[in-house]
């Protein structure tokens, strides 16, 4: 699974879409690869499912997002996981070890 994790510094950002950056990290077999950092190319509306999906995404992770953009995640075949918030360290780790569980999104869409 590679996942896409929105990411303000340290954290993850509260809204998929104005976040500083993505954090990318390939989860298999229990392990975590190295994960790397991708710039946001900017919040236009239906860009980042295709940005996101031409980098192999298929999870992205975040505080939250509008609707609109997770039915066009959907249409990309990503999966949305919203509601995280904390760090992208712990994020990471509770990927790693399948804990990881969303909850309401952040974003007031």
């Amino acid at each position: 699974m590679r996942v896409a994790i929105s990411t303000d510094g340290d954290m993850v950002a509260p809204h998929f879409g104005r976040c500083e950056a993505y954090t990318i990290v390939d989860i298999e077999d229990g392990e975590s690869k190295e994960a790397t950092r991708i710039p946001n190319p900017g919040h236009e509306p239906g860009v980042l499912p295709g940005y996101l999906a031409e980098r192999g995404v298929n999870c992205i992770v975040a505080g939250g997002m509008g609707p609109r953009a997770e039915m066009l995640f959907g249409e990309k075949n990503i999966q949305i996981l919203v509601g995280v918030s904390g760090t992208i360290a712990d994020t990471i780790e509770s990927l790693r070890l399948g804990a990881l569980r969303g909850g309401e999104s952040t974003c007031e869409h």
